[in-house]
């Protein structure tokens, strides 16, 4: 995929949006509505600088919105592989994604 075609590069403001430089952005994610931090660049693998900038970023967000220790971080990119990205996920993200509601 080029990064022309690329969702994550296009940055379409659909969910709320927490923090943004000019590394990164965290919005929630679309699908899983959960704080996700969105590399500027096109490509899976940011230096170990601008990676350990993103998961602090999304580490704060992740914290005010789920408490010290509420999430993990997962660094699996499923559906868009080729465009780094991470997610913060508390223990109830798939029951709320897929039972239609906030715990």
């Amino acid at each position: 995929m080029s990064s022309s075609a690329c969702e994550l590069c296009e940055a379409a403001r659909m969910t709320t949006w927490y923090h943004e430089d000019d590394v990164c952005w965290v919005a929630d994610c679309e699908i899983c509505m959960v704080p996700m931090v969105v590399w500027k660049r096109h490509g899976p693998e940011p230096p170990e600088g601008e990676l350990a900038h993103m998961l602090e970023r999304l580490s704060h967000v992740a914290t005010d919105r789920f408490g010290e220790g509420g999430f993990n971080l997962d660094q699996v990119m499923r559906q868009i592989p080729d465009h780094f990205h991470a997610h913060a996920r508390d223990p109830h993200w798939w029951s709320r994604r897929f039972g239609g509601g906030f715990r």
